[in-house]
């Protein structure tokens, strides 16, 4: 079965135990890390200060609310490197306004997910995580 390592970028550590848990879940094995803001993303990638011996991340979950950069700016960051621009990113954030979901894409995120509100709903998220995985093995 296949592992992939997946990024975690979120603040909100109810929402950080809620996908933790869920991603128990899944069809694939997960190794999940996570940093709470987008400061802390960035640097994780790009393996800077306390993350250089962190591997790169098969997949990135990247909330949009972040402090210190939001996740479009992380975003872009992603995809501008030449080392980083092929890491999926998914979208996983409590907003559903269509610019934001516009400005994603548009920023080549691979997928956006509205963030689930009750415990019982991050079932339709794995689903959507799994079929997403998929199409990567």
């Amino acid at each position: 079965m296949k592992k992939f390592l997946v990024l975690l970028i979120e603040d909100n550590p109810g929402d950080v135990f809620l996908t933790s848990e869920a991603l128990q879940d899944s069809k694939f094995l997960i190794e999940l890390d996570y940093v709470s803001n987008g400061k802390e993303g960035v640097d994780y990638l790009f393996k800077n200060g306390n993350f250089e011996s962190k591997r790169t991340p098969d997949i990135v979950l990247l909330d949009i609310n972040l402090p210190l950069k939001n996740g479009h700016e992380v975003l872009r960051e992603i995809k501008a490197d030449p080392e980083t621009k092929d890491i999926p990113v998914i979208m996983l954030t409590t907003s559903s306004g269509q610019s934001d979901i516009m400005a994603s894409y548009q920023e080549q995120a691979s997928c956006y997910i509205v963030k689930p509100a009750e415990a019982e709903q991050f079932e339709e998220f794995i689903k959507v995580f799994d079929r997403f995985c998929e199409t990567l093995i």
